[in-house]
């Protein structure tokens, strides 16, 4: 039986995110100098040929992820009503990636704590970070009809939408903020963006002096 070519093409992407999410998963305990290829190609369930067929490191695997997401979110972005306001649709993206029932918040957040982690991947933060950023900023720019390369406004929004995005989740896991899912924080975070982050209200100083 022949395997139509679209079909191929998409068990090997598969193949290559079931590699990339084991190398995070992998990596996230204790670093990604600890894991090696062959734990990763056991964890996906493959050979540790078929990690190399695919990866020349394991440094490739992790960005292979971060870059496919981003890639995702800026399709997703495109599908939005052409007519719908810009922080609306940032928003409505945001809020797919916190509900999208597929993908592990954890390795989600792991991703970028990777970076941080990790001399071999901060070695080369400023190439990806140049590389995913341009994706979604030629999203943005295409809608708002602006200029990735001239223009702040596109580089601004898919900066702060990003920002957003990581605060909301890793607030919502690491402390006790009372929701079920992230998505109130994503919706409170972009409220104060649209609001262009207002001063909280401060408490009343007090006018006694406790020490007397």
């Amino acid at each position: 039986m022949t395997v139509q070519p679209g079909l191929r093409d998409q068990k090997k992407a598969a193949t290559r995110l079931a590699l990339s999410d084991a190398a995070i998963r992998l990596a996230k305990p204790a670093g990604l100098d600890a894991v090696t290829a062959e734990a990763i190609a056991s964890e996906a369930g493959v050979s540790t040929r078929t990690f190399h067929n695919y990866f020349a490191s394991k440094e490739d695997a992790v960005l292979y992820r971060i870059e496919a997401d981003v890639r995702a979110w800026a399709g997703r972005l495109v599908e939005r009503p052409a007519d719908e306001p810009i922080w609306d649709a940032l928003e409505a993206v945001v809020l797919s990636i916190v509900h999208d029932p597929v993908r592990d918040l954890e390795v989600f957040v792991a991703e970028a704590s990777l970076i941080e982690q990790s001399p071999a991947l901060l070695a080369r933060q400023l190439e990806i970070h140049g590389r995913v950023s341009r994706i979604l900023g030629e999203a943005i720019a295409e809608r708002t009809g602006t200029n990735v390369d001239t223009d702040l406004y596109p580089n601004l929004l898919q900066m702060a939408a990003g920002a957003a995005c990581k605060t909301a989740i890793e607030m919502w896991m690491h402390t006790d903020t009372g929701h079920d899912s992230p998505a109130t924080l994503v919706h409170e975070a972009f409220r104060m963006i649209r609001a262009g982050l207002p001063e909280p209200d401060r408490p009343a100083h007090r006018t006694d002096n406790p020490s007397t």
